[in-house]
C-alpha cells in the first residue's frame, strides 16, 4: 500500500448530495448487474486474482468540528484487508461512500483492477451497482419485512438458492433462515449482513464498523466472521473500526484519517508502535 498524506488535486466545490438513504439506496448498492474480475476458482466464486484500488480525490465536508476537506492519495495493491482508523469526522465512512459510488466527490480519480470508477477531468462516474461493491453498513440495514433467507437472496445478481444456503451453512444462520430480523440478536444481524454482502459475489467489500453496536465478547467472537469473509473475497476488504486490538487481529495494513487527510499508513505494528492491543484503554494520539 502506497500513500501520501496530501492530494496534488487543487480544491473545487460541488453541490451535487448523495444519494437519498432508504430503499433507493440500498437497491442501488445490493443490486449491482455487471460482474467486474469474478474468478470461479474461488471460494462461492467471489473474488479474483490480485487487486488493485488506486485512490486519489478530494471531497469538501462538514463536520461537527466545521468545514474541512477529504484529501485521499493512495494506492492499494494485493488482497489487503485494509482498516481505515480516525476519529469521528475524519472521513472514513464518506471515502466508504465514495467507493461505493454513494457520494459523488469534488475532483478526482478512482481507479479499481484498471477500471475507471471516478474520474472528474473526463466526467466519467461509474453507477454503484456497475462497480460491483459488497457493502455492510453500520446499522446492518436488513430489510425488515424480509426472511433472513430472502435478505441475502436478494442481493443475488441472478437467484440461486444452492449459493444461498452455502453463505447461510457458512455463517450458521441457516436455522433461522425463516426468521425476521426483528427476531434476530446483534450477532445474528451482523452474520446476515455479512453473508448479504457476499451473495452478489463482489469485488470489493466495504464494512462500517460492522461490530460498533455489539458487545465486547460477541465483538471478539465475531472477528472470526470478518476475516471468513475477507478469505471468501480473495480481494480486498475496507473496514471501519475505533479498536486498535480488533485491527491487530483483523488488517494486514491501517490508514489512519485526521481531519479528512491520510497522516499515518503501514501495518499495524508499524502505525500503533506505541499502542500495542495490551494498551487496550490507551488512545492514540495522532
Amino acid at each position: 500500500m502506497k500513500s501520501m498524506s496530501k492530494s496534488n488535486i487543487t480544491d473545487e466545490s460541488n453541490s451535487n448530495s448523495p444519494l437519498g438513504v432508504g430503499g433507493s439506496l440500498f437497491n442501488t448498492i445490493l443490486k449491482p448487474n455487471i460482474t467486474v474480475g469474478s474468478n470461479s476458482n474461488s471460494p462461492l466464486g467471489v473474488g479474483g486474482s490480485l487487486s488493485s484500488l488506486s485512490i486519489s480525490i478530494q471531497h469538501a465536508m462538514l463536520t461537527s468540528e466545521g468545514k474541512t476537506n477529504l484529501e485521499v492519495n493512495t494506492e492499494i495493491e494485493g488482497n489487503e484487508l485494509l482498516c481505515l482508523f480516525g476519529h469521528s469526522g475524519a472521513g472514513k465512512t464518506t471515502l466508504l461512500r465514495i467507493l461505493a459510488g454513494l457520494l459523488k466527490p469534488d475532483k478526482g480519480r478512482i481507479v479499481f483492477n484498471g477500471i475507471v470508477w471516478f474520474d472528474s477531468e473526463k466526467k466519467i462516474n461509474m453507477p454503484p451497482q456497475e462497480r460491483n461493491i459488497g457493502y455492510m453498513f453500520q446499522d446492518y440495514a436488513l430489510f425488515p419485512n424480509m426472511t433472513v433467507e430472502k435478505n441475502i437472496r436478494f442481493a443475488q445478481k441472478e437467484e440461486d438458492n444452492g449459493e444461498v444456503t452455502k453463505l447461510m451453512i457458512l455463517f450458521d444462520i441457516e436455522s433461522l433462515k425463516h426468521q425476521h430480523p426483528s427476531k434476530l440478536s446483534g450477532g445474528q444481524k451482523q452474520r446476515v449482513a455479512l453473508a448479504r454482502a457476499l451473495a452478489s459475489k463482489p469485488d470489493l467489500l466495504l464494512l462500517d464498523e460492522p461490530l460498533s453496536a455489539l458487545d465486547w465478547d460477541m465483538r471478539t467472537s465475531l472477528q472470526l466472521e470478518i476475516s471468513k469473509a475477507h478469505e471468501l473475497m480473495n480481494s480486498i476488504t475496507m473496514l471501519v473500526s475505533h479498536d486498535i486490538p480488533e485491527v491487530f487481529q483483523l488488517a494486514s495494513s491501517v490508514i489512519v484519517l485526521k481531519n479528512g487527510s491520510i497522516i499515518k499508513s503501514g501495518n499495524p505494528g508499524e502505525v500503533f508502535e506505541h499502542n500495542r492491543p495490551e494498551y487496550v484503554y490507551k488512545v492514540p494520539t495522532f
